[in-house]
């Protein structure tokens, strides 16, 4: 299910991209109680607020199913979403207890405020795949491929990982692109390939496999040069400390990375 949720509390941060950042809060959840966190890991109770990138969607969801189920009277409520926004958001204030970024630099956005109650820690991998319509009518094969004439290709905002790490691949390849357009997150350039407004998009392998049968996905060899670490911390001020320290304990768990591997992310 997805909500809105806003907040209004006056912010403790002072924000590294600018008091004046506004964050739209989408959040996912199931059913439980808003009361206050047991401690000690037992009895956890209330919600747990995670900001964490586009591409960790269908996994996250999945564990935060978990998480409920093992944590009765537990809620997980997500807001998915292009990293750098999402630090953006926790650095001007937005309430949240974990933070799961898809680039070590963007982690540092939250870290260097000393907004992390703990060190962050690495807990998977992603790497780049090309994206195209189900049988690559356009008989795309690598990067270069995406220059021919008229094709209409989508990468991420070079602000974002998946953008820095498109943009990274292209330079390890040679190769000069000039996209159709750019896009906030992973999900959105996926968005604009399947309304056929583009060709390809260069996306996380994660995010082709999800798509299932929707896209067709390329592989191609300058996207080892391009391996993005996701880095994930509980923060400072987190309203439910006790329950987001299981949160994160869960993702890294045996169990967390069982989940994660299914879904195409690759081991720290």
């Amino acid at each position: 299910m997805t909500r809105s949720a806003q907040w209004t509390r006056p912010s403790r941060r002072i924000g590294v991209l600018g008091a004046g950042a506004v964050l739209a809060l989408g959040a996912c959840s199931a059913s439980g109680s808003d009361s206050v966190s047991g401690a000690g890991g037992e009895g956890l109770n209330g919600t747990v607020t995670v900001f964490a990138a586009a591409s960790l969607k269908e996994s996250f969801t999945e564990l935060g199913e978990r998480f409920e189920k093992e944590h009765p009277g537990t809620r997980v409520t997500f807001n998915f979403g292009g990293s750098d926004a999402l630090a953006a958001g926790i650095a001007n204030g937005a309430p949240a207890d974990v933070f799961a970024a898809a680039s070590t630099r963007t982690m540092r956005l939250v870290t260097d405020q000393g907004l992390t109650a703990d060190s962050p820690s690495t807990f998977v991998r992603n790497r780049l795949e090309i994206a195209t319509a189900p049988g690559n009518p356009h008989g795309i094969g690598s990067l270069r491929d995406l220059t021919a004439p008229g094709l209409k290709v989508v990468l991420c905002d070079r602000t974002v990982p998946c953008g820095t790490a498109a943009r990274r691949a292209l330079t390890a390849g040679g190769v000069e692109l000039s996209p159709a357009s750019y896009e906030q997150d992973v999900k959105s350039a996926l968005t604009k390939l399947r309304l056929k407004e583009a060709d390809a998009a260069v996306v996380y392998r994660t995010d082709v496999q999800a798509a299932g049968d929707k896209v067709e996905g390329v592989e191609f060899p300058e996207s080892a040069e391009a391996v993005n670490d996701y880095p994930i911390a509980r923060l400072d001020d987190a309203p439910n400390p006790e329950a987001a320290k299981a949160f994160v304990t869960l993702v890294t768990s045996p169990e967390g990375r069982k989940v994660l591997g299914a879904a195409g992310f690759l081991a720290p």
